[in-house]
């Protein structure tokens, strides 16, 4: 018989993380022979260190040698807490602590790890819009050129004239890679292409960086406020953000504020601006953005890069020009975007996150603010502090790269259970509004292309040589593909927003930087694996339990993982088969004669999933009229 578990309502009522008021029922059941005299649950409030311990008193017998002893309690302000279980016995004092997969187990010392307890505020509320959706990731040099030919752009910019070439990788005369070609992919082209992604379902197209800049990756801020004419113009960037509304396509722009480029009206190490930067004179309106140790050649840069210096994000002149009434965060959102997402948020401090959060809802409540974190945000720490993403003050969501890991896992020879549970462990602790709007993904510009990371040979540290001149093979690409299937359909199914790297979707190859950012293929692309994509937008946008259901295990193990996931209208069980031949699975009562989905195989009870592959059956719940009828 379990002691506890977090993640039970018999042991724990409500489970998750809570709004602040939350009255919390805890329980614990134990042997009758360990004669308990007395026990307490014990809670630590992660931000002061200090300890409450509460009581617990006994409820009466479970069967005829277990005892069941309860408690309720409201912790005292919105943050992170850790709890544990306090015992009074024969043997002396003995605690409950966290063993994994949400239960306790009995231990002689309160050691780590304890149980996590998330606080958030009440009132915290995250866009409608987004739950339920599909995202997908543009880097937008990459991705469609119109053909229009651009005025304005800097004359030491090489333009490919090839779209199928790579990008340049090879260090230039002084041996600096500058990421200083481009291929012209610009806003019109995306909204050429509108259509397209609406047959993907897409409901939210994430943009890097669109702002000028020097390089094509743009995270070398030039200019905050005008849009880089090797993409277009801000009125290119309006019809963009119009024609993507009438389809039900929302834009979000990348907001990169933790440092600007070198080459920047803000810094002008390079001269290129008319005007003084920081750079140039310590009477120019930017010196205090910035932190000089000896002005003017050293200062603080991001990474140790001399091309990106830090931005001190408190400056008051700083703040106001990127959260001020009229600054940068409240100009694009007017101009058409539906929110931002923050480049290296655990690089800024929380008190200017903050004054983002607040910014973006006064100029739209319905905006979203996306922070990019790589690990568990909840109890992240950066800078020697915890952090305060998700208590509803600061950040609406994430991106989730604890889900990838645990695809990737379970991909990699993880065991089906143990890749559920890292899942489950995000579950537990990030609060709903927060869970319902996560972006999930599998690559980004930031990562390998996943189809390159599931069946490539890896690049164990060698360098862009190598990796230029490596290709899958066609056997390597057909296992890719099938993983592919296995990879997109968990990240499909699993709480959050599901969203595609330009290009995942038909199987574009490539290491890391600058390989990961070829172009898209257009008229190359692998036709099945692009249908598959558009099979699992069409599930799911037609199952309601995909915006906002709850998620349970039903016998992940080995290489097999299963779930189901399920809300008020309907259930979908999701079972994947990562072994290297077919499996037969028995389906729950409840799900015979469902609706089958992506090719699904169900006979009776009997589910027959191939190697590499998945099975979705979905069922409609009953309505609570005809239940009570």
């Amino acid at each position: 018989m379990k002691l506890f578990n977090a993640r039970e309502t018999e042991f724990r009522n409500p489970v998750g993380a809570i709004p602040f008021g939350t009255s919390i029922h805890f329980r614990i059941v134990l042997p009758r022979d360990l004669k308990c005299t007395g026990a307490f649950l014990s809670v630590k409030d992660d931000k002061y260190g200090d300890t409450d311990n509460y009581g617990m008193f006994w409820a009466g017998m479970v069967g005829d040698d277990h005892e069941q002893w309860e408690c309720d309690v409201k912790v005292d302000a919105v943050g992170l807490y850790w709890y544990h279980f306090g015992l009074d016995t024969c043997h002396g004092r003995r605690y409950i602590m966290k063993k994994g997969f949400g239960e306790g187990y009995l231990a002689m010392s309160d050691c780590e790890p304890r149980f996590q307890l998330t606080c958030y505020e009440a009132d915290f509320q995250t866009p409608d819009w987004l739950p339920g959706g599909i995202m997908y990731q543009i880097f937008p040099d990459r991705f469609c050129f119109s053909g229009e030919k651009k005025k304005g752009v800097y004359p030491d910019k090489k333009i490919q004239t090839d779209w199928n070439v790579i990008p340049d990788w090879r260090p230039n005369e002084f041996g600096m890679i500058t990421n200083s070609d481009f291929f012209q992919g610009d806003l019109k082209g995306i909204t050429m292409k509108l259509p397209y992604l609406q047959s993907l379902g897409v409901t939210c197209i994430y943009l890097n960086p669109i702002f000028e800049a020097y390089s094509n990756h743009r995270y070398d801020t030039g200019d905050y406020e005008k849009i880089d004419p090797v993409l277009g113009t801000e009125e290119d960037f309006k019809e963009l953000c119009q024609e993507a509304k009438k389809l039900g396509i929302r834009i979000i722009n990348d907001g990169v504020f933790s440092h600007t480029g070198s080459d920047s009206k803000y810094f002008n190490r390079e001269k290129r601006y008319p005007e003084n930067g920081a750079y140039n004179s310590t009477q120019s309106p930017y010196y205090t953005w910035y932190k000089f140790i000896e002005w003017p050649n050293i200062y603080n840069s991001w990474w140790g890069f001399n091309t990106l210096p830090e931005v001190e994000e408190l400056s008051n002149s700083f703040n106001e020009y990127i959260n001020g009434e009229n600054g940068i965060i409240r100009k694009w959102i007017r101009a058409g975007n539906s929110g931002w997402r923050l480049d290296v948020a655990d690089e800024l401090p929380d008190e200017f996150i903050e004054h983002i959060r607040e910014a973006v809802k006064a100029e739209d409540p319905q905006a979203l603010l996306l922070g990019e974190v790589w690990e568990d945000a909840s109890n992240k720490e950066s800078y020697s502090s915890r952090r305060r993403f998700l208590y509803g003050r600061e950040l609406d969501s994430v991106m989730n790269y604890p889900f990838r890991d645990a695809i990737l896992g379970f991909l990699d020879c993880g065991d089906g259970k143990h890749m559920l549970e890292m899942i489950m462990t995000v579950v537990e602790n990030y609060p709903r509004p927060v869970l319902r709007s996560l972006m999930n993904l599998l690559g980004t510009h930031d990562t390998e292309r996943i189809i390159t990371l599931l069946a490539g040979e890896r690049q164990y540290g060698r360098g862009r040589e190598w990796q230029a001149a490596t290709r899958l093979s066609p056997e390597q690409r057909a296992y890719g593909l099938r993983r592919m299937r296995i990879a997109s359909g968990i990240l499909y199914t699993l709480p959050g927003v599901p969203c595609i790297y330009y290009g995942d979707e038909v199987g574009v190859e490539g290491y890391k930087d600058p390989f990961n950012r070829a172009t898209y293929p257009w008229g190359r692309e692998d036709k099945d694996l692009l249908e598959w994509y558009r099979q699992l937008g069409k599930m799911r946008h037609a199952c309601s339990c995909l915006r906002d259901g709850e998620i349970k295990d039903y016998g992940s193990t080995g290489r097999t993982m299963c779930y189901i996931r399920e809300d008020e209208k309907d259930k979908l069980l999701c079972v994947f088969n990562a072994a290297d031949c077919t499996i037969t699975f028995q389906v729950p009562e409840e799900f015979v004669g469902g609706e089958t989905w992506m090719g699904t195989q169900l006979d009776g009870k009997e589910l027959t999933i191939p190697r590499d592959s998945c099975a979705f059956v979905r069922v409609s719940q009953p309505s609570k009229e005809s239940a009570s009828a």
